[in-house]
């Protein structure tokens, strides 16, 4: 589950609204939980704090009711309009890939950005 050899994927409204440089780090992160073994679950939840400082935002892994969420500090900073929205990201296990992909829960559309 969640091997680091997988190559990464991210959805292409996810890539509109998330920089290269937090979904990279949302990676990182899960292949760290990964090789450590905390993660317990298939597919796993990102959802994003409002609060943030100039440098650094914060974000919490839920995987369900099987573990603990878990809060982890992202650093990033640029603008970030992003925040405030209510986003919630899926990270997919696939076969040959991990991908990022917006929640079902998330009122997103392919033709807007929900940013204002």
């Amino acid at each position: 589950m969640y091997e680091s050899t997988k190559k990464r994927r991210v959805a292409e409204d996810v890539a509109k609204v998330f920089p290269e440089e937090v979904t990279n780090q949302i990676f990182d992160v899960i292949t760290v939980m990964q090789k450590s073994k905390q993660l317990v679950t298939a597919p796993v939840a990102i959802a994003f704090s409002d609060d943030y400082t100039d440098d650094e935002m914060y974000a919490m892994i839920i995987q369900g009711n099987l573990a603990p969420a878990q809060e982890f500090p992202l650093t990033y900073k640029g603008d970030k309009p992003f925040l405030g929205h209510g986003y919630i990201l899926v990270v997919k296990d696939k076969p040959k890939t991990i991908r990022i992909d917006f929640s079902a829960a998330n009122p997103f559309k392919a033709d807007k950005t929900n940013i204002a």
